[in-house]
Order: structure tokens, then sequence, then C-alpha cells
């Protein structure tokens, strides 16, 4: 699922914006986007590099941008899935890799078997659902050993949209987030999947490592 990090908006659900894709936040031109972006970047990196995870599947994967990073590092196979949508599908032909399959699919409901993958991920995703839980439960059936999860950091995500001006009458609400956390109550979350092994806060996300006790 796409997400929104910048005021700059354009439309949702259509060919040129993926559903929930307010503003291409990995494609700005923008020199402070593009700085922030990259310390999430590479803060996804080292988990992933900590984790080692020999396959993957990436739940609510948007165009791909990020599903073809993870890709690039896990030597087995990684599925990217993410509801219907036409925009969607044109980008997966773009972000393509040896290694890589999207497939469409709810978070709820993953088409995968019962430990089928190494790790499951959620890059920024569980903010825009209003039952997380029901997700990372479904994440860890399918995942052997690891969860790796993102989020927007609260209310630090709210406070940078009002000082940029954006969204002011939902009081720096992104569209489409209809769940927040702080980096303490995020990491609450996912105590109750698994034990935390790393945590990475590039301003303004919550990036977690979590291992899952089998």
């Amino acid at each position: 699922m796409s997400e929104p990090s910048d005021p700059a908006a354009s439309p949702v659900g259509t060919a040129a914006a993926p559903r929930g894709n307010a503003y291409d936040k990995y494609g700005s031109r923008n020199p402070i986007a593009r700085r922030l972006v990259a310390g999430f970047r590479f803060a996804l990196s080292e988990l992933v590099e900590v984790a080692a995870p020999a396959s993957l599947i990436d739940v609510g994967c948007g165009e791909g941008t990020i599903t073809a990073q993870v890709a690039d590092r896990v030597p087995g196979p990684v599925l990217g899935v993410d509801l219907p949508d036409p925009a969607l599908a044109i980008a997966w032909e773009r972000n393509a890799r040896p290694n890589l399959d999207y497939g469409v699919a709810d978070a709820a409901t993953l088409p995968a078997a019962d430990g089928e993958f190494d790790a499951a991920s959620a890059i920024e995703v569980l903010e825009h659902l209003p039952e997380p839980d029901a997700a990372l439960a479904e994440m860890r059936r399918t995942a052997l050993r690891w969860l790796i999860v993102s989020v927007p950091r609260e209310p630090l995500w709210r406070a940078a949209n009002v000082v940029r001006g954006a969204y002011l009458g939902s009081l720096g609400n992104t569209p489409g987030h209809v769940s927040h956390w702080s980096r303490r109550g995020f990491v609450s979350l996912l105590r109750r999947h698994g034990s935390i092994e790393a945590i990475r806060s590039p301003f303004p996300w919550t990036l977690l490592l979590v291992g899952l006790n089998r």
C-alpha cells in the first residue's frame, strides 16, 4: 500500500497515482524529502542485513519500489502483494527482479502457507489499516523467523505536516492514516507478536525487526 509523506498531493486511485498514494516520496526531487527518504532506506537496509532472510513476503508493497530494494538483498524468492489497482500492475513491471513476483491480495488473507517465507514485511502499511493486529497475525502465520515493519512516528509526523502547512484541517494527519503510534506505542504493539530484535528511528519513522518465537 503506497504511503503518502509530503504536503504535495496528487489524485489517488487513478492510473497516474495508485490507491493510497498521495505523493511519490521515493521519486521526489525535493532535497529535504530525498534526504529523509535516504535515511529511511538506509535504516531498512540495515534491518534486512541483520535478519538476512532467505525469502520474504512484502505486504502492501505499493508500486514495488521498496520491495525491489529488499529483493536485491534476499537470495531466495520474494513476493510483493497489494490490493488490485491497474496503476500498480504497470509499476510492478518497472520494479521487476529475477527473484521477485507480485500479486493481488488483502493483508488479512495472504496467499502463502504457514511459515512459507523466512520473513514478512509491511513497510508504510499498518497506519492505513483499521485492524493492524489482524494483518500482523497473518504475517506471523506466513513468516518463519522475522517481521520487518515500519510506520510514521507520531506525533512527529503530524507536527511536520503542520509546520509545512499540510493537512491543517485534519491537524496534520496524512489522508488515509487511520492508525497512529509513537515509537513506544509501536514497540508495545509488536511485542504482542514477537521479540523486538532491532529498532531504527530515522526521522520521522519507526522501523522494527521482530523475531518470531517458534
